[in-house]
């Protein structure tokens, strides 16, 4: 019989690291969430913002923090109250939606996108636009369909640069 001695076994990294958190952004961090956009406006896929803008809207914004404190992504979620005039639904806009590139492809957009998609259930929005000028291919797995901007709150399609040719997106429940 022979015995042999047993060797510890190296887990993978991701059971290892802490996880990353996502969580509201605070108003003091307007400027990492302006340099978290920055690649993505200088590529085309988000329009610039500037930090104040990023301050005063900091509630709209949900972070992905890595356990060193840094942004790694981040998505806006807009709620859009029905206007009493019109036949409408509670609404709601995902926009400005960044992972930084070293957490692409990790599983980092898809917490973001779930976070969001729980934020505008507890919200009650009933409806969930987006734009894009990528291939959409995160927010078609989560239920998101083409849709047109007529569909769209009024103010948000209104905003929409035509010149971008990003696809409008619904997703509801």
């Amino acid at each position: 019989m022979t015995t042999a001695t047993p060797r510890p076994v190296a887990l993978p990294r991701a059971l290892v690291a802490p996880a990353p958190t996502v969580r509201t952004a605070r108003p003091d961090e307007a400027a990492a969430l302006a340099a978290l956009s920055r690649p993505f406006v200088r590529s085309g896929a988000l329009r610039e913002r500037p930090a104040a803008l990023y301050a005063a809207r900091a509630a709209d914004f949900l972070v992905l923090e890595a356990p060193d404190g840094t942004l790694d992504g981040c998505v806006g979620l807009r709620a859009y109250p029905a206007e009493a005039w019109e036949d409408r639904r509670h609404e709601g806009v995902v926009y400005n939606f960044c992972v930084a590139a070293h957490r692409q492809g990790s599983g980092a957009g898809a917490a973001l996108l779930r976070a969001v998609l729980d934020t505008a259930h507890a919200q009650s929005l009933e409806s969930l636009f987006t734009a894009t000028t990528g291939g959409a291919g995160l927010f078609l797995r989560y239920g998101f369909t083409p849709t047109t901007p007529r569909r769209a709150p009024r103010a948000w399609a209104e905003s929409l640069d035509p010149r971008r040719n990003a696809r409008v997106l619904v997703r509801t429940w």
